[in-house]
């Protein structure tokens, strides 16, 4: 007998997903040119020149067997120690090799980390709106999910309704800022006052809890000062990836960092080395992890993000959409003008607009927008958006 729960993850994709496929299949019907698709987070430009070369560079130069070999079960050491240079050098930030588990990506160094600190009946606390794959990540890790709600219109966290969450299950926190889906970064005054919760109840429940920051978006900001956890909170893990920072989603390449502050920082950081192995998660690419190694200073250009953001966001607000303006990443949050945001999502259908309802990122009432896409697709859509309301505006 299989699986049921992995059956039925196996047999229906996420909302994201089926979206994509379903714009992938009316693209093939119709035309690239005349779907405007809106559904994935998949970088449109390109990465820096300097990963070109690297790439370039190592395949080239570098011994086939280290170039195409396994490394330490950790990662690559050289590159570890870069990332801690690195970390070291942007946010002043104690930060050391030993500390650094290289993971294909966000998602793995997720799984890695939930496992390494979770155990049966332990509680993850999320902030909704989230990205929906945290609940199989929580579910896959054997704890259970408990949602909070952010706070509207700029989508920091209710700290009442935070602290209420806490309890003795507590086990960790998962922060995302700058945030998918909204866009919104959290303030230093937000991290603050969450750090500040959270060591009066680690005190008062006598266990740790953890911050796990995912920050795949870290990089994506337009002016916002994006706060570095571990300065503020001694027991946080980040997860990162160079998916978004680096324009290298389908390289799959982040890493694992356990704060030295840390309490028993270095039998957590044997969890995450434990939980890599019991998930299959040892060696990450070592071609990817030498090319990081090679540009963990670079930055994408975000400039064209940027732009994109600001000709839709304003385009939008002109034609009568309510939209959150985003302080990061490549997401615009817009409240459907109808109750049912999965119906708002159908009609748009009609215009050949495909962007994904909130229900999946345990929000009500929005819908995500993912302006990562070259500008002309926004420029072709607009005329389109603005049918689209119009239909709502004369109902």
């Amino acid at each position: 007998m299989i699986s049921e729960k992995m059956w039925e993850l196996g047999t229906k994709s996420s909302v994201i997903r089926e979206i994509f496929e379903y714009g992938k299949k009316r693209k093939a019907e119709i035309g690239a040119d005349n779907v405007f698709d809106f559904s994935l987070g998949n970088p449109s430009i390109p990465a820096p020149q300097k990963v070109k070369e690297a790439y370039m560079k190592l395949i080239s130069e570098t011994d086939p067997v280290i170039l195409h070999g396994y490394t330490s079960a950790a990662g690559d050491m050289g590159v570890r120690e870069k990332i801690a240079e690195h970390i070291r050098n942007k946010f002043g930030c104690m930060a050391d090799a030993a500390n650094i588990y290289m993971t294909c990506g966000a998602a793995a160094a997720l799984m890695a980390t939930l496992r390494a600190v979770v155990n049966a009946g332990d509680e993850v606390v999320v902030l909704a709106p989230y990205f929906p794959e945290y609940t199989v990540f929580i579910e896959s890790a054997g704890a259970t999910q408990r949602t909070v709600k952010s706070r509207e219109p700029d989508f920091q966290i209710d700290t009442d309704a935070f602290e209420a969450a806490l309890n003795k299950k507590t086990k960790a926190v998962i922060i995302n800022s700058p945030n998918n889906p909204t866009g919104a970064v959290l303030s230093e005054e937000t991290i603050k006052n969450l750090s500040e919760i959270l060591l009066k109840k680690q005190k008062e429940y006598g266990n740790e809890i953890y911050i796990i920051a995912d920050e795949p978006y870290r990089e994506l900001a337009y002016g916002a000062e994006v706060p570095y956890i571990p300065n503020y909170y001694d027991n946080t893990i980040v997860c990162y990836s160079y998916s978004k920072s680096l324009s290298l989603p389908g390289d799959r390449i982040g890493y694992v960092f356990v704060s030295p502050k840390t309490a028993d920082a270095k039998n957590v950081f044997a969890a995450v080395c434990g939980a890599g192995r019991s998930l299959g998660y040892v060696c990450a690419p070592a071609l990817a992890q030498l090319v990081v190694g090679e540009c963990v200073d670079e930055v994408a250009d975000i400039s064209a993000y940027k732009e994109n953001r600001d000709l839709l966001y304003n385009s939008l607000i002109s034609y009568g959409y309510d939209a959150v303006k985003p302080e990061g990443a490549f997401y615009l949050f817009v409240k459907s003008p109808c109750r049912d945001a999965t119906e708002f999502c159908e009609r748009a259908k009609k215009y050949e607009i495909l962007f994904v309802p909130s229900d999946s990122f345990g929000y009500e009432g929005y819908v995500r927008i993912s302006y990562c896409v070259a500008r002309e697709t926004i420029e072709k859509s607009l005329p389109a958006f603005k049918a689209l309301m119009e239909e709502y505006i004369g109902a």
